[in-house]
């Protein structure tokens, strides 16, 4: 549970969240990036009178995150105050004129087909075969196969439901995802043939079950993102690709994380696309539903790194430009 609003604007704040909600909008991302807001107001006990652009970049520069999540936030704020324009509780909207902060570009870490090959065996070898823990790592390696072989996010992967598999149509059925948008996708035959072996093994250890959760760790217990993330993290380890990420001028260079399976899926299939001759753009809609992005110029970002080597070619040039 969040800390409450506590500025002037306390009253405001919530009765603008309940408007969004009525509207069918997530509350917790714009309560988040509002309590800056609240916070900053607080701290500085003033008034309607005393904003203005220059308060509000005063206000900006109080912000430490990175530049697109302060972008978010002042956008959030924007909204805010055109809401309160509309109501009647200002003239003017303040923040009307005040440009957005330049963002980095960001390259996301990219594994090859044959990373994800060694990724994947480094996963099965780490498999401890003990009855106390060979669900739950089975069930880890599983949730990852699904990350590297359908793209799908750390989310989608550990929330899906038994019912959401169907094997006999080898397909997947991921509901509310990221964007509240359900998709049916279809599962190549190995992914299918992965889980019905975890699903195998699942029966054979847990009786009584009665979890709906299609990955659990134990009898009752569902498996969890953060369970993913020291077993994806010891694996790439295993590989020597751990790596901090990088800065170099205006461009960030991602580490390996379990969202780079995702990434890397996408970019993987549109250069299987290219070395077919066939056309990325013509491309772009399918693999957009496939991975419920919103649109499909959400997906277009990928063209930019069509495959590691090139990615480790800019991230040669970006050191070689940092260095002169």
């Amino acid at each position: 549970m969040m800390k409450p609003f506590e500025s002037f604007l306390a009253p405001t704040l919530e009765e603008y969240i309940a408007y969004r909600r009525n509207l069918g909008y997530t509350e917790k991302g714009l309560r988040q990036c509002l309590s800056y807001l609240d916070r900053y107001l607080q701290a500085k006990q003033v008034w309607f009178g005393a904003f203005s652009a220059s308060f509000f970049l005063d206000f900006r520069a109080t912000l430490k995150q990175n530049p697109r999540t302060v972008n978010g936030i002042m956008s959030t704020v924007h909204g805010f105050f055109q809401y309160l324009q509309r109501i009647g509780y200002c003239d003017q909207n303040p923040l009307l004129d005040i440009p957005p902060v330049r963002e980095l570009h960001f390259i996301p870490f990219v594994f090859s087909p044959q990373q994800i090959e060694l990724l994947l065996k480094g996963l099965q070898n780490r498999l401890r075969k003990t009855e106390k823990y060979f669900l739950k790592d089975l069930a880890e390696y599983t949730a990852i196969v699904l990350l590297a072989r359908c793209g799908l996010r750390i989310s989608e992967s550990t929330r899906l439901l038994l019912s959401h598999f169907r094997p006999q149509e080898a397909t997947i059925y991921i509901e509310k995802t990221k964007f509240k948008k359900d998709r049916l996708i279809p599962v190549p035959r190995s992914v299918i043939k992965e889980i019905e072996n975890y699903l195998a093994v699942r029966r054979s250890l847990v009786s009584e079950d009665q979890l709906p959760y299609l990955f659990i760790c134990g009898k009752q217990k569902r498996l969890t993102r953060t369970q993913l993330y020291p077993t994806f993290n010891r694996a790439v380890k295993d590989m020597g690709l751990d790596q901090a990420k990088k800065v170099y001028a205006n461009t960030v260079f991602g580490r390996p994380t379990p969202h780079s399976l995702r990434h890397s899926f996408a970019i993987n299939t549109l250069k299987r696309i290219k070395q077919k001759g066939k056309s990325h753009q013509n491309a772009l809609p399918i693999l957009a539903a496939y991975m419920g992005h919103r649109q499909y110029r959400d997906t277009a970002v990928y063209l930019k790194v069509i495959d590691a080597q090139q990615r480790l070619e800019l991230l040669s040039y970006a050191r070689s430009r940092g260095r002169s």
